[in-house]
């Protein structure tokens, strides 16, 4: 029943692990396909979790380099 984990968008992933969570909840499976679900729940869900935590350190670099662009003299001394 468990699809081939392959690598989809974030948003496809996450919609994949709600119909998941949907289907695990509706108690109307056999224990290996439970299973089976379960185990590629876990699979999407670190999937997400990288995907989250590269986007962030996306956004703190693009952040730094933000910070680091700076005003030319003749503009800052207009402060």
């Amino acid at each position: 029943m468990a699809k081939k984990i392959i690598k989809n968008s974030f948003e496809a992933n996450l919609s994949r692990l709600e119909e998941i969570s949907a289907l695990l909840e509706s108690n109307n499976l056999k224990l290996e396909d439970a299973i089976s679900l379960f185990e590629e729940g876990i699979a999407l869900s670190r999937i997400c979790v990288n995907t989250l935590k590269d986007a962030e350190l996306k956004v703190t670099e693009l952040k730094k380099k933000l910070e680091d662009i700076s005003l030319p003299d003749d503009e800052e001394s207009e402060d």
